[in-house]
Formats: C-alpha cells, structure tokens, sequence
C-alpha cells in the first residue's frame, strides 16, 4: 500500500471543498463577484472624488462665459490671471495666517496628545481608565454645543482674534482623537523593547522619545495628516475665535474664512474663476501633504492590526 504525503495547503483546501461536489469552486466564484463589486465601487467612488476637483482646477483657467457655458469644456486660453486676482483679494494673507496658527497647533497636538496615550498605554496607575474614557469622550461631544462657553472662556484670557487663542483651541480640540488613536498603538508595541530599555537605565523621557517615538512613527504619521486635513478644513471655531472685537483690531481670517470673504467681496459683480482659484489655492496644499505621506499613512492604519 503506497501512502500520499500531501502538503498542509493541499489538504486544507482539500478539506474546505469536501463537503462540495464542486471541489470549492462556488466558494472562488463567489469571492470574485466580491472582488469586483468592491472595486468597482472604489473605482465609482475615485470618480466622484477626483472628478469635482478636476472641475475645480479647469474653472481657475477658464472665464466666466466659457464656465456659464460648458462646465466640462477645457480652458481655451490656459492663463493664470485668476490665481493673480485671488492673491491680491487677500487669499495669500489668508494663506499665511492659516500656516501661522498650524505650524505651532500640529506639533503642539501630537507631542502632548502622544505623550498622554504613551503614558496611558504604558503605565498602569488609579484612575487610568477614566481618564482615557474621559479623553475619549471629547471625540463624541459636538463643537457646536461648546461655541457660547468656549467664547466667553477665551474673550476672559483676552485671546480672541489672537493666534496663540486659537493654537490652544486646536490643541485642544484634536487631543481626543490623537490619544485614541495613539494609545492603541503604543499598546500594539513590543513591550520586550521598553523592558530592555528600564532594565539599561534609561530615564522615562528618554525611553518615550529615543525609543517609543521612533517605533510609533507610522501611527504618528497618520494621525499628524489626520489632524492636519481636520485644521486645515475647520471653519466653525475660527469664525466664531477669530472675529475683530474693535475697528482698530487687525483681521486675521483663516483661509476657510477667506474664501468666504473672497466670495462676499465680489458682490454682484461675479467672478467665478476667482472662487475657483482660491479653492484651488486652498487644496494644493493638502493634495501634496496626502500623496507624499499616502504610503506612511496606509502603513501606520494598518500596522496596528499586523503587529
């Protein structure tokens, strides 16, 4: 009697398609279908996305009559005048005003919301849980019903239509989603590695900066892009922070703002490839910000559930 030694493979799939008179092949055809919904759904998706902001960018070239008469029509005359326009209209000083208050609010968010999910994470003590859940619990609570008491609290620190006043209320607001998300990762890290390092001598604060941020760099990645694109993309809490109080107070309007105000400025008098170019000027940024860090980002969402 001749004995067959099959592979662990052949007799798992053997043993998955036993019970089929088919071998298996329904349950393949069926994971094809499921293959090709989901990409065509992807694919439909891609173009609802990319095809608005093709649009976008072809307005910022065209006239008002060639958009009023064919929307999907290529520019005739590729210029740049409406950029020029919308930079003299206050779209650069919106631009630069934005940058101020991100330069300072993203690093701000990600050293103290990661330093907290580290700590969280890491190092059990009286009250953790309920200061995570209490962190937790600000990603659930809208901004709205915060607007009227947060006014008052930063009119009372005379930070109103201030940068650093507007900083805080970023840092502050980002905080619950970048602990949430950083504290299921540092909790995915090897906890050999931090053991190694106690045992050397190391202090608290070197451990966390020397050898716990560098392993975290993907998930810090996606969650700076993240708070990135959510900073970038708010209108609420600068439109009620960054107001004049007086006539003599200088209007540092946020670019969300800004392209409202490019809008009103024009009046009656419309010029929608003005509109279009400042959006354009508006999402340039972000575009490159998400294709240039699109790998980490893919990598740092994923990582957690490979590790």
């Amino acid at each position: 009697m001749t004995t067959v030694i099959k592979a662990p493979g052949e007799a798992a799939a053997e043993r998955a398609g036993a019970g089929r008179p088919d071998g298996g092949a329904k349950r393949g055809s069926d994971g094809m279908v499921l293959n090709v919904f989901s990409h065509g759904f992807l694919a439909l998706w891609a173009v609802l996305i990319v095809l608005p902001l093709i649009w976008l960018a072809l307005g910022s070239f065209k006239t008002d009559a060639q958009i009023g008469g064919s929307a999907l029509s290529w520019p005739a005359n590729w210029h740049l005048d409406a950029f020029g326009r919308a930079w003299d209209k206050g779209i650069g000083d919106y631009f630069a005003h934005t940058l101020i208050v991100m330069v300072f609010s993203v690093p701000l968010t990600m050293l103290l919301g990661s330093m907290a999910a580290y700590v969280l994470a890491r190092y059990p003590f009286a009250g953790n849980r309920f200061i995570y859940y209490f962190f937790v619990s600000g990603a659930m609570f809208p901004v709205f019903l915060a607007l009227v008491p947060l006014f008052f609290m930063v009119k009372r620190f005379d930070m109103l239509n201030t940068y650093q006043g507007l900083i805080l209320v970023y840092v502050a607001y980002s905080m619950p989603f970048t602990v949430f998300f950083m504290h299921s990762f540092f909790r995915t890290l090897p906890a050999a590695v931090h053991e190694a390092a106690v045992i050397d001598g190391a202090s608290h604060t070197r451990i966390f900066f020397q050898v716990m941020v560098p392993m975290a760099k993907p998930g810090l990645i996606s969650v700076g892009i993240f708070n990135i694109l959510g900073q970038w993309n708010q209108y609420i809490l600068p439109s009620v922070l960054m107001q004049p109080q007086t006539g003599a107070d200088p209007e540092r309007y946020l670019l969300t703002q800004g392209l409202i105000q490019l809008q009103q400025q024009q009046g009656y008098a419309t010029d929608l490839p003005v509109l279009f170019a400042g959006v354009t000027i508006a999402m340039i940024p972000m575009l490159v910000v998400y294709l240039s860090f699109q790998r980490q980002i893919q990598a740092g969402l994923t990582s957690a559930t490979l590790k």
